[in-house]
């Protein structure tokens, strides 16, 4: 049976950036050979996600939702756009299967470690992970937390918080919910796009990617997303899926 595996993302009409890393990821699994055929699609950019199996050869599909959330997009655009009735599906003779988002899965917790130090952090900080976070949809939150306390389990650094662009605990808090003189902040976003590159620091006022107050240092990283190790985790997904 020939396999492939699809990767779903926002895009961005505007912003390039929304869409590199998930190409980048889908040439990485490709260049692995584990799949007959890689493609990415995407709600913003092209090609879209009902055009998600045009052209596949495969009889046997997996889909990986690339976002955090595990909210509107995946519960609902995404089935509606690809025709899926759940985990497995039949569409047009092929079986689809389904995973959930990659922020929800515990291996994801290694890349936001693998952030932190790459920032220069060395153990002692605090860690607070990052997420957008909106009072609108009470789903939004969920994984933020989860990836907090897969990170936590890891016991690498002594606190460990989640922290919101749009929501309470709100980013603007950071050095209140830690009792470390030191502060890693990274970014639970999928891309580079405005928020991680320009709204984040101008609302924190980091000068580069760091912030020195009152005798205090926050480290700012970059976005977790964006990190190649993020394929693993795709490909762990995948994997989970072909067993059902």
């Amino acid at each position: 049976m020939t396999r492939a595996l699809v990767l779903a993302a926002h895009g961005s009409h505007l912003d390039p950036n929304a869409s590199a890393p998930i190409h980048a990821h889908a040439e990485r699994v490709a260049s692995l050979g584990q799949f007959d055929e890689v493609r990415a699609v995407f709600w913003k950019e092209e090609p879209s996600f009902a055009r998600a199996f045009d052209g596949l050869c495969a009889e046997d599909v997996t889909v990986v939702p690339v976002f955090i959330s595990d909210g509107y997009f995946v519960q609902d655009v995404l089935p509606r756009e690809l025709r899926l009735t759940g985990r497995l599906s039949c569409v047009d003779g092929r079986c689809v299967r389904y995973t959930p988002p990659v922020g929800s899965h515990p291996t994801l917790a290694r890349v936001v470690l693998q952030r932190a130090w790459e920032a220069g952090a060395t153990g002692d900080e605090g860690l607070a992970v990052l997420g957008h976070g909106t009072p609108r949809n009470a789903t939004s939150e969920a994984n933020v937390y989860l990836q907090a306390q897969f990170v936590d389990e890891y016991r690498a650094f002594p606190e460990v918080a989640a922290v919101f662009l749009e929501q309470e605990p709100n980013m603007r808090d950071v050095f209140a919910l830690f009792a470390a003189p030191a502060v890693v902040l990274v970014p639970l976003f999928v891309a580079d796009g405005w928020h991680v590159g320009s709204s984040i620091p101008a609302e924190l006022a980091l000068a580069g990617a760091e912030l020195r107050s009152g005798g205090r240092r926050l480290r700012y990283a970059a976005a977790a997303g964006t990190h190649p190790a993020v394929a693993d985790v795709i490909l762990d997904l995948a994997e989970e899926a072909a067993a059902w």
